[in-house]
């Protein structure tokens, strides 16, 4: 069976309610109009072109009985439906039909954990271990007495995260690996961090986990001063660091980054843009980022309602071309040491193209805080990747100097992506550490060399 899903591609769009298809957002939102709410899983796979479709959400993970739970609105609930002895889980096995029916017609259909008013989280790594293996059996490709979607096998996880710490998710989603390894399938763990970079709920775990996508809204583009509202003002809209990230900080260098976006004025209480101007700032990242995978929307519902604004933005996506990726050059002047530059002057530098969010003479770097954003990558004599590991905490070229970067201290916590100096060397954190010392065995560090 050959798939329409190619997490290689620059034109895919997935549509999850609250990120993803199960909240019947729009019905939500205008209660009175019962003929536009949420549609079955399988209506919304009638086409080509949603891709992938995470379910959502599994909003409780230990409840009555120890069990998970989930509910999918309209579709499916635990006080409408019947759920499994001795829990709160609910029997949505009549779904079973409509996933295999996606499936059948090449999209991925995952399932999404967490949500806005999850009860979710860990205490330890231990839990993220034993819940990997109870969504492994009931949802994947174990087996139990309590499979909510009968037989039917999704394609993978996606975290939804919204408060909380990272505690137990690495141990979870390096659990779930483990268990899909040799399947007979491929499984793809995905997250929805917010757009502010690093995202309080997931950098920990997005530093120290494989993940095959990022719906960065999900946590999102929208609902955040980094959202689309934002785009073009370099002091805001940050996909440049999520870039950086993806290729330079994940420990998978080939994870694809979605704008998330909501799908109508009504999916989000800010950051809706009309489909000309998200179109046109899709396509801008496509041709700008090799990082860029393409569009989430939040949710079904709501694009379906609002003229199918799901197919106006796959339609700008595969008119700006399919597969591949072409490094523009690096067409601004090269950053000279100790210039002066006015706010909106670009320059290249490290494979990149920056903008100056203000007036600066500091060196561009990848760092949040910092006075440069990356609007493009670029290619400049050849080399298709940044001559440097540039990171959110700010390091510098290897062999250059250690200026502007601190030292080292075993008191102070750091996150992944962050560099220090020690020993007269630049060191790149993994992933959150603290006591950890630069070159110890542990392997926390990245040594960046000499500086």
């Amino acid at each position: 069976m050959s798939f329409a899903f190619d997490n290689s591609r620059y034109d895919n769009v997935g549509i999850i309610t609250m990120l993803y298809w199960g909240q019947n957002s729009y019905g939500a939102v205008n209660g009175n109009d019962s003929a536009n709410f949420q549609k079955t899983l399988a209506y919304y796979c009638q086409d080509d072109v949603m891709d992938v479709i995470p379910v959502s959400f599994v909003n409780v993970f230990f409840g009555t009985g120890g069990a998970p739970s989930m509910n999918l609105a309209n579709t499916c609930n635990p006080t409408d439906n019947a759920t499994f002895p001795g829990t709160n889980l609910p029997d949505c096995s009549a779904l079973a039909s409509d996933v295999k029916s996606c499936q059948a017609k090449g999209k991925l259909v995952t399932l999404s954990l967490g949500g806005a008013t999850g009860s979710v989280g860990f205490e330890s790594d231990q839990q993220g271990i034993e819940f990997a293996n109870t969504i492994w059996n009931d949802f994947l490709g174990g087996s139990s007495d309590t499979r909510p979607l009968g037989d039917a096998v999704l394609d993978g996880v996606d975290l939804d995260i919204e408060g909380g710490t990272s505690t137990g998710y690495a141990a979870f989603v390096n659990t779930i690996r483990s268990l899909s390894s040799g399947a007979g399938k491929e499984y793809y763990i995905t997250a929805a961090p917010q757009c502010v970079y690093p995202d309080a709920a997931l950098s920990g775990v997005l530093n120290a986990a494989k993940f095959d996508a990022v719906y960065v809204l999900v946590s999102q583009f929208y609902n955040n001063p980094c959202g689309l509202t934002h785009y073009g003002d370099a002091s805001n809209w940050n996909f440049g660091l999520w870039d950086n990230w993806a290729r330079n900080v994940s420990i998978n260098p080939d994870v694809k980054i979605y704008i998330g976006a909501p799908a109508s004025s009504t999916a989000a209480g800010s950051g809706y843009v009309d489909l000309n101007t998200l179109s046109s700032i899709a396509v801008d990242m496509r041709k700008s980022f090799p990082s860029f995978g393409g569009v989430m929307l939040w949710d079904a519902s709501q694009a379906y309602f609002n003229s199918r604004y799901d197919r106006g933005i796959k339609d700008a996506l595969v008119a700006a071309g399919g597969t591949g990726f072409e490094f523009p050059a690096c067409s601004a002047e090269r950053y000279t040491s100790g210039g002066s530059y006015t706010g909106g002057s670009t320059v290249s530098y490290s494979g990149y193209i920056w903008k100056a969010k203000w007036w600066t003479s500091s060196e561009p770097r990848n760092n949040a805080n910092g006075d440069w954003s990356a609007i493009s990558a670029c290619q400049d004599n050849g080399s298709t990747q940044p001559s440097s590991t540039t990171t959110s905490g700010g390091s510098t070229p290897t062999g250059s100097t250690c200026d502007g970067v601190a030292a080292w201290v075993a008191s102070t916590a750091y996150v992944g992506g962050q560099s220090v100096i020690y020993n007269s060397h630049i060191w790149t954190a993994k992933w959150w550490t603290q006591g950890n010392t630069p070159g110890g065995s542990d392997g926390v560090w990245t040594d960046g060399g000499a500086c």
